[in-house]
């Protein structure tokens, strides 16, 4: 009980600095549909899709798996300040668990992304997307899971480095690889790409995801990938949590 009440403090205070300052959620959503308008309605042709609708459920899935790892790993800057500011000093004198601070921090990140994300879907509306309630609620969990498990991720390198100037080249080497090879903005199949890329994709755990995303837009939530890749992203989020938890509960005591 005691962890969730203090993981509920601070959630609330993270919460509360966030809604003070929303250009945050602003900036971060702004991206995603600059490339939902100004690039979605290249895909028709370049997908060779029926309708623009068709087009839309292969690229909004890749959209908002994009909007989430990037989102999510870059949150560790947030923690470098605050340890800059004193906040983590701070922290050293209260009795507030160690896993709560973690905690709080990773649930602001979730909340703040899937507010995001339902930002591009309602936007993606227009354009002739359309999702089930039950297949959107699955992508919601699919995407909290990621939330979790990249900004525990970020946490942990932050606390690591504890350096922007150290930080961000770390995770932009890191980032675009794997998100080229997750096939986000264009499928990657044996339709398109060289068997080397293939391969290299199908090793991807980002790729898995997106597959799942998408089947899920398509009302396939009976394909098998969809609960292979949430059993993985659960197993990855636990890991990630209960490593970078060992991390606050050392740095922060």
């Amino acid at each position: 009980m005691k962890l969730i009440r203090d993981t509920w403090l601070i959630l609330h205070r993270q919460m509360t600095l966030l809604l003070r300052g929303p250009a945050w959620l602003i900036t971060g959503v702004l991206q995603p549909v600059l490339y939902l308008v100004l690039f979605g309605p290249l895909l028709k042709t370049a997908l060779d899709a029926r309708s623009t609708a068709e087009a839309y459920r292969t690229f909004v899935p890749g959209l908002l798996v994009m909007l989430v790892v990037f989102g999510a790993l870059f949150a560790g800057f947030a923690l470098i300040g605050e340890e800059r500011a004193g906040v983590l000093e701070r922290c050293r004198v209260t009795p507030v668990s160690r896993q709560a601070l973690l905690l709080g921090r990773c649930l602001r990140e979730v909340i703040s992304l899937l507010f995001q994300a339902t930002v591009i879907v309602l936007l993606a509306l227009p354009f002739g997307l359309s999702v089930g309630i039950g297949e959107l609620l699955l992508v919601y969990l699919v995407l909290t899971l990621v939330a979790l498990a990249m900004s525990a991720l970020s946490y942990a390198a932050a606390l690591r480095l504890r350096s922007e100037d150290a930080l961000g080249p770390v995770l932009n080497a890191v980032t675009q690889p794997v998100l080229l090879l997750s096939g986000i903005l264009l499928p990657i199949t044996a339709a398109t790409a060289p068997v080397w890329l293939l391969m290299l994709s199908r090793a991807n755990p980002a790729s898995w995801t997106v597959d799942a995303v998408r089947s899920l837009f398509a009302g396939e939530y009976a394909d098998p990938r969809v609960w292979w890749t949430l059993a993985l992203l659960a197993v990855l989020a636990v890991a990630a949590l209960a490593w970078t938890g060992r991390m606050f509960a050392r740095d922060v005591h």
